[in-house]
């Protein structure tokens, strides 16, 4: 009989529909809900992504899955599975976070990273009604790490490869990325939550490589290497397949020439895929690109998720965050009447303010505003510095703030004219938590934050914390601002910030709570007490904006 070997993964969900993504170990039908989908295969594995279209409005509905018949889904001991479809007026509570590596089975044997907080909050979610759970999950990046192994993962990866030879202990292709795939989501409560909560996602650097982007210099010499085209294409393959299909809506997926043609493909779809995987992959080159970043309404509040990784522009001296056509797409999507702006990037818009300094500097001296010479040193500290976020795009940076000052001066708005209470910009990758709120020459209603939380599973080595920690104080600011100002000029910055809380440090989630005009942030901390189970200790608790001050 045909087992379910992954899944059910909820993905998009409206007030109407919603998408369930499984992968199986043979061709089936999938049904659920009455609808059935037969299943399609990518490189030998089977895949089905079942559209619900006859939901009602604000409905809570359980489900379970079942494979030619066969009934597979729900677990025992587990509540019910459930398609909570948005309603009218009800608010809006969405979880997020980045930097899962593994499970906590597959990495018991390593103190330092500590309770898996995802796995934490699904155990909670178990103890508590429905009506508790959250809406929405947004996963930033990182959810798999094809460069640093489990030692289970390890240990398969010996049976197929010499590790002394290059790429050594990491990934290599499509085959290897499934198992990466399966040793994250197999965990049974995470697995639960993922078959429960309506979860969008985006990828970051770890999903292919640590550097994957960085700059030009870096992908001519990763080009060049006997590994790379393999690994890029199998880590693109298994993105589109595994997590990018999940964050379009019906519609969209309808229209989507690629699925379609996978969906009723004869055979295996691979050669399909692999085509496309390695065109998406030269848009950094300047060729054509695919557009990863995606747009989702949650009732009143806007979600627009940005790829900040695979869609960079480097050849030919351009360095920009997103292509033209990309960002112009972006700006479009901030028209309209909502109440909140949520913009997800794996990688914070906002950093504390003598990093953002340093990388803005650095990249100024790689473009060899002082030479060749320092330009190739400026190189090696970009790439092992990791100083590649925004701030290091300096161009996307100020457009991207041009962009929320004019949303929060009333220029983007539908019919009612009337600015969001605020715009929210989500982002991980740093291994750390904290808020920033931006401050505009020019006042507005809008507030306008950064909120950055990770990891949920991983951790930062402790002189990595301090750098952190210092970095946000203002004499550190004026230092380094001081000495980079002996070597080449900072550019000015068109917004300013302050911290309003933060950072911190160790496993955690996030929780923003939307109701109207008003938001509510929370940050928690995975911890196990001694002798105890898995808890979670609040290290945030902030009102981001209430309805009486932006009413």
């Amino acid at each position: 009989m045909t087992e379910l070997v992954l899944g059910p993964v909820l993905r998009h969900v409206g007030r109407h529909d919603a998408t369930v993504w499984v992968e199986t170990s043979g061709p089936c039908t999938v049904e659920i809900l009455g609808h059935r989908e037969h299943t399609w295969t990518v490189a030998g594995h089977h895949y089905a992504l079942v559209v619900i279209d006859d939901l009602e409005p604000g409905s809570t509905t359980p489900y379970e899955v079942r494979l030619d018949g066969h009934p597979v889904w729900p677990p025992p001991d587990f509540p019910a599975s459930v398609v909570r479809t948005l309603g009218s007026g009800r608010p809006l509570e969405l979880i997020f976070g980045s930097c899962r590596f593994a499970t906590t089975a597959a990495t018991e044997n390593d103190d330092k990273l500590g309770a898996d907080a995802l796995d934490a909050y699904a155990q909670r979610m178990t103890t508590r009604a429905p009506d508790r759970w959250p809406d929405a999950l947004l996963l930033l990046g990182d959810q798999v790490y094809a460069d640093e192994l489990s030692e289970q993962t390890l240990a398969r990866l010996r049976e197929h490869h010499d590790l002394d030879e290059p790429p050594g202990p990491q990934v290599r292709n499509y085959e290897e990325y499934t198992w990466l795939y399966a040793e994250s989501w197999s965990d049974p409560h995470v697995r639960w939550l993922l078959s429960t909560v309506p979860t969008s996602m985006i990828f970051d650097d770890h999903d292919v490589h640590d550097d994957w982007n960085t700059s030009q210099s870096w992908r001519d010499q990763v080009e060049a290497t006997s590994w790379w085209e393999e690994r890029i294409v199998g880590a693109l393959a298994s993105y589109w397949v595994y997590q990018h299909l999940g964050n379009l809506d019906p519609a969209e997926l309808a229209g989507n020439e690629l699925y379609q043609r996978v969906r009723k493909c004869d055979g295996d779809a691979e050669p399909l895929l692999r085509e496309f995987a390695s065109a998406a992959d030269e848009e950094a080159d300047g060729a054509k690109g695919t557009q990863w970043s995606f747009r989702r309404d949650l009732g009143n509040v806007r979600l627009l998720v940005i790829d900040s990784r695979c869609g960079r522009i480097l050849a030919g001296g351009r360095r920009e965050m997103v292509s033209e056509p990309e960002f112009s797409w972006i700006e479009r999507q901030t028209q309209g009447d909502y109440d909140h702006l949520l913009v997800g990037t794996s990688l914070p818009w906002l950093l504390p303010r003598a990093l953002h300094d340093l990388e803005s500097w650095d990249e100024r001296l790689a473009a060899g505003v002082r030479g060749k010479r320092v330009a190739r040193w400026a190189e090696i500290v970009r790439r092992g510095a990791d100083l590649e976020h925004w701030a290091a795009f300096r161009d996307s940076f100020d457009r991207l703030g041009r962009l929320f000052a004019d949303i929060g001066r009333g220029r983007c708005t539908g019919p009612s004219g009337r600015p969001p209470a605020t715009i929210c910009v989500l982002s991980g990758d740093v291994h750390h938590a904290y808020v920033a709120q931006a401050w505009f020459p020019d006042p507005m209603s809008t507030r306008v934050y950064q909120l950055t939380c990770s990891p949920l599973h991983n951790y930062v080595p402790a002189a990595v914390r301090v750098v952190f920690r210092i970095s946000w104080s203002r004499a550190m600011e004026r230092a380094v601002r001081f000495v980079l100002g002996r070597v080449s000029e900072v550019p000015p910055v068109p917004v300013e910030w302050t911290r309003a809380t933060g950072p911190f440090f160790g496993n955690q989630i996030a929780t923003l709570r939307l109701a109207g005009r008003a938001a509510h942030l929370m940050l928690e901390r995975s911890g196990r007490a001694p002798r105890g189970p898995v808890g979670f200790t609040t290290t945030a608790d902030l009102v981001l904006s209430a309805p009486e001050a932006t009413s």
